[in-house]
C-alpha cells in the first residue's frame, strides 16, 4: 500500500500543477477512480471542471476524449454509428468518443435526457450496444461529467437513473484570495494558455492500482457503521426518498480508495466520513420544503454523521489513530 499511497501523492502533485487550491476534491476524484466509478463534477462556470478531468487523464497516461453536450446532441453522436462503406458494400461500425479511458462529457446537464440516457449502459456494464450489437469498452473505463447548476438557463436535469451512476460528486467551491492570486501568476509564468502534464503512471498502472484496492479490508463493524449511515437517510425528517443500497456500495468503495490513498489496506471511520457526503449527497431527494429553507443532500449527511454513532475501532489492533 505504500507505492499507491506514494504514487497518488505524486497524481495529485501533477494535477495541482494545474489546478490550484482544490486538494481535498481532487483527492476525492481520484479516490472515485481507484474505485472504478465515475464522477460528476457540478460546481459554477469557470472554476476548473474542464481543467481537472483533463489534467486527470494526462497525469493517469490514460486514453482521453471530450464530448461536448449540446442540445442537438444526438445519442449516435456519443456511442457511435454504422456507415455504408460503398467501396466493400457493407456496414461499417463508427465507434465514438465514448471509446476511450477517460471521457469528458463536459456540461453533460445541457443536452436533453435521451442523449444522456446513451451514457447509462456504457457507465454500469462497461459496453455499448448499437443497432443489436454489443461491443466491449477496454478498460480503464472512466466517466468524468461536468454540470453548471440545473438554475442556469438552457440546462436540463440529469434523470434519477444517471445520477445514481455517478460514484461521487465533488464540487469545487470558489477559491480564496491566495488561490486566485496563485492562478494568476503561473498564468503570466508559463505564457501560453494550455498546460500540458507529464504522465505519473499509465493505464496497466492504473489497472494494478484498482486491482491492490480490491484486496484491502472491511471490517464488520465499519460495514455496520455505513448501512446505518444510508438507513438513517431514508427516515431524515427533510428527505422525501433516501439512498438505495447503491449508496452504501459506493461508501464502501470509495472509503477503501481513500484507505489504500493513505497506505492502509484496512478502512477506518474516517475514511466512511470524507467520502459519505459526495457518495450520499446525490442521491437523496429532499422534500420541497427543505430547498426553499436552503437544504442540500450533503448537508444531511454531515447532520448524520454528527449524530450516528461511530464504531468502536479502536480495539482493533491494526486502527492507527493517525492515519
Amino acid at each position: 500500500m505504500d507505492q499507491i499511497e506514494r504514487l497518488c501523492s505524486a497524481v495529485i502533485d501533477r494535477v495541482s500543477l494545474a489546478v490550484v487550491g482544490v486538494r481535498y476534491e481532487l483527492e476525492l476524484v481520484l479516490a472515485g477512480i481507484l474505485a472504478g466509478g465515475h464522477v460528476l463534477l457540478e460546481d459554477m462556470p469557470g472554476l476548473g471542471k474542464t481543467l481537472a478531468a483533463r489534467s486527470f487523464a494526462q497525469a493517469l497516461g490514460i486514453g482521453f476524449q471530450r464530448l461536448q453536450f449540446t442540445p442537438d446532441l444526438l445519442p449516435a453522436d456519443v456511442t457511435g454509428s454504422y456507415v455504408f462503406n460503398q467501396r466493400d458494400f457493407v456496414f461499417e461500425f463508427i465507434p465514438g468518443p465514448i471509446f476511450t479511458n477517460l471521457l469528458l462529457a463536459d456540461e453533460i446537464n445541457r443536452t436533453p435526457p435521451r442523449t444522456q440516457s446513451a451514457l447509462l449502459e456504457a457507465m454500469q456494464e462497461r459496453q455499448v450496444t448499437v443497432e443489436g450489437k454489443t461491443s466491449r469498452l477496454d478498460a480503464p473505463f472512466h466517466v468524468l461529467a461536468t454540470a453548471n447548476p440545473i438554475e442556469y438557463e438552457g440546462t436540463y436535469q440529469l434523470p434519477e437513473a444517471q445520477l445514481d451512476r455517478f460514484l461521487l460528486r465533488v464540487s469545487f467551491g470558489y477559491p480564496d484570495h491566495d488561490d486566485e492570486t496563485e492562478i494568476l501568476s503561473r498564468r503570466i509564468s508559463r505564457r501560453h494558455e494550455e498546460q500540458t502534464l507529464d504522465p505519473v503512471m499509465d493505464a496497466k498502472g492504473l489497472l494494478a492500482m484498482q486491482a491492490a484496492i480490491e484486496t484491502i479490508e472491511v471490517e464488520h463493524d465499519v460495514l455496520d457503521y455505513i448501512v446505518t449511515i444510508v438507513a438513517a437517510t431514508r427516515s431524515h425528517s427533510q428527505v422525501l426518498v433516501g439512498a438505495s443500497p447503491r449508496g452504501a456500495l459506493a461508501i464502501m468503495l470509495c472509503a477503501r480508495a481513500r484507505a489504500g490513498m493513505r497506505g492502509r489496506d484496512f478502512v477506518i471511520p474516517d475514511d466512511v466520513k470524507a467520502v459519505a457526503p459526495v457518495a450520499l449527497g446525490h442521491r437523496m431527494t429532499l422534500r420541497s420544503e427543505s430547498y426553499l429553507h436552503g437544504a442540500t443532500g450533503e448537508g444531511v449527511i454531515q447532520e448524520l454523521l454528527a449524530t450516528v454513532p461511530v464504531p468502536p475501532t479502536m480495539t482493533s489492533p491494526r486502527f492507527d489513530p493517525i492515519a
